[in-house]
Formats: structure tokens, C-alpha cells, sequence
């Protein structure tokens, strides 16, 4: 079994995870999941081998019939001097139509956004998005969310103890 972020000699990354959104799970409530493709430059493909991305602020639009990651940092590949690409440009993320006209419905539902998950690179070491269709949590729902981990949390404690108290 290979591990979870594979790394070579200076540190690049083949196939992995090079981004999460760890921070989704807790203000959306994620309903189903989907991988897309995205478009990237090469600058853009060297810099996220290196494992530097950020995705928390993100999130993904349809717009003209294409689907549009927003607001995703990827950063300068510095040793690309002049043809350097612009940190937080609009890039396309590659779905089938079928999928695109079903995200189109869910987000013209009220509440309901495309949010980024994960940014990974398959086995064959292309770039991959898993997204989600989120709607947004309360700060009630917010708080019974953190009750309940910490609550499993415990649990999981006083079972390892063996009910000793």
C-alpha cells in the first residue's frame, strides 16, 4: 500500500494530496461528491507538484456552460522567471455535460454552492478536484457538529480505557 503523499528526493509530489479544504466539512453540510479534471498551466502544475495550494477560500461556478473554479491560490513557480502564471486567475474544471447541467440544478436551489474539497493528483499523476454540493450551516448547526465530535471523541476515549473511571 503506498502511502497517503508520496514524495520523492527533493520533495515533489507525484500523486497525492497536495490540497484540503479542511474547513468545508464544518460550515457546509455536504451532500454528494464529484471528481473533476482542471485546466492548469504548466507553471501551475510544477508549483502544485511542489505542494503549495490553498483552496479554503474557493469555491466553483457555472457560468457559460463551462464550470469555473474561483479564488483558488496556486503560487509563482519561482523558478519560472517571465512565464509565470497569475496566483488566482479563473480555472476550468473539466466535467461531463450530464454532470454540469445536474451541478447547474443544485446551485439554483437557494442556499446550495459548488465547494472544493480536495486537490490531489491520480496514479496517473494528472490533477484531480474533488468537489461537493454544500449548503451552508447555521451557527446552531455549527455547534451541535462540534458537540457531536467532541461527544465521539470522548467516547472513543472511555471505550479505550475500558469503562474505568
Amino acid at each position: 500500500m503506498t502511502p497517503k503523499n508520496d514524495k520523492a528526493k527533493n520533495g515533489v509530489i507525484s500523486h497525492g494530496l497536495v490540497a484540503e479544504n479542511r474547513r468545508s466539512r464544518y460550515d457546509y453540510e455536504i451532500g454528494e461528491t464529484m471528481e473533476a479534471g482542471i485546466v492548469l498551466t504548466g507553471t501551475e502544475v510544477k508549483s502544485l507538484r511542489l505542494g503549495k495550494a490553498q483552496i479554503t477560500e474557493s469555491y466553483a461556478s457555472p457560468e457559460k456552460g463551462e464550470l469555473w473554479l474561483i479564488n483558488c491560490h496556486i503560487p509563482e513557480y519561482l523558478q519560472a522567471n517571465r512565464f509565470n502564471h497569475e496566483e488566482k486567475r479563473p480555472r476550468k474544471l473539466l466535467v461531463s455535460r450530464k454532470q454540469l447541467a445536474h451541478l447547474g440544478e443544485e446551485v439554483s436551489r437557494a442556499g446550495n454552492t459548488i465547494v472544493p474539497l480536495k486537490l490531489f493528483f491520480n496514479d496517473q499523476g494528472r490533477a484531480k478536484l474533488l468537489i461537493g454540493v454544500g449548503k451552508g450551516k447555521k451557527n446552531y448547526d455549527k455547534r451541535e457538529t462540534e458537540r457531536n465530535r467532541d461527544w465521539n471523541r470522548d467516547k472513543s476515549r472511555i471505550m479505550k480505557e475500558g469503562g474505568r473511571g
